[in-house]
């Protein structure tokens, strides 16, 4: 019969019988010389049902190649292997599933935590000295805050973030990154300001930001400004605030200032790593 004919006895499609043909595992019983086409036997069928359930049931292409011709008690033998792998493999993944929804908690709560924990610094801080703004600012970059976190938490992709903490380890490598930001050939000073008091003494000569673009806010600060969690919030807070109806990405290093005055650095990336 053709391969039209006996894909139909099969219930498949011919694409399958001649995958099948490809893959040396149902060979026609003749192919026609002149035109190529590929003929087969009704008992042909029964090999069809064993490789089509056998690649069901996960054997791979030269797992079939060796059971097609071996015998009902060697077969039985190798569902019995499948089987247990398949458990096995069954198990590692409920193992995983766990594993991930105790990460997924704890990353979470670790979420929360911080999230109240920088919400209750900023409300007990006050903004006016430091950076010149009013209760009425103040108050919408707390609320912008709380829906930077409400869109975090409802996202549940909590893989693009990474909870900080203030080890020995962690401040080094903030200053390494610190350096490497600063000599970043691909970054260029647009702002910088030294040895100030408050923010708002230079806050209104920040070049404005432009739609789309990477900046980067690197900071030395004293300890006093250092410690507090509301100032590098409240900061980046004026700045979305200020341009709020623009896409850009703003990343803020803060570290400690070593000779206990205030620097400030605003880097943009260039466009086309620079070109």
């Amino acid at each position: 019969m053709t391969i039209k004919e006996f894909s139909n006895l099969c219930g498949c499609n011919p694409q399958t019988i001649r995958y099948y043909d490809r893959m040396n595992l149902l060979k026609p019983v003749k192919v026609d010389d002149w035109t190529g086409y590929r003929y087969y036997d009704e008992d042909q069928a029964l090999d069809y049902v064993k490789i089509k359930n056998l690649q069901t049931a996960g054997f791979t292409i030269d797992e079939i190649k060796e059971l097609l011709c071996a015998d009902d008690e060697t077969i039985y033998d190798a569902f019995s292997k499948k089987i247990n792998e398949q458990e096995k493999l069954l198990q590692r993944m409920i193992e995983i599933r766990q594993s991930y929804q105790r990460e997924f908690t704890m990353m979470k709560n670790k979420i929360m935590e911080l999230h109240k924990s920088i919400k209750g610094s900023m409300e007990s801080y006050s903004p006016a000295e430091e950076f010149g703004i009013n209760s009425k600012e103040y108050d919408e970059i707390v609320k912008n805050l709380d829906s930077y976190f409400d869109e975090m938490l409802e996202s549940e992709d909590y893989s693009k973030y990474e909870i900080l903490d203030h080890s020995e380890e962690k401040e080094k490598k903030a200053e390494q990154d610190f350096k490497d930001c600063l000599s970043n050939p691909d970054l260029e000073t647009v702002y910088e300001c030294h040895e100030w008091k408050n923010v708002k003494e230079f806050f209104a000569d920040i070049p404005e930001l432009i739609d789309g673009k990477e900046y980067f806010f690197l900071l030395k600060l004293e300890a006093e400004k250092i410690n507090n969690t509301a100032f590098a919030n409240t900061l980046l807070g004026i700045l979305c605030l200020k341009n709020k109806n623009k896409k850009m990405s703003l990343k803020c290093n803060v570290i400690h200032s070593d000779n206990d005055k205030n620097h400030f650095w605003m880097l943009k990336k260039k466009s086309d790593g620079g070109k």
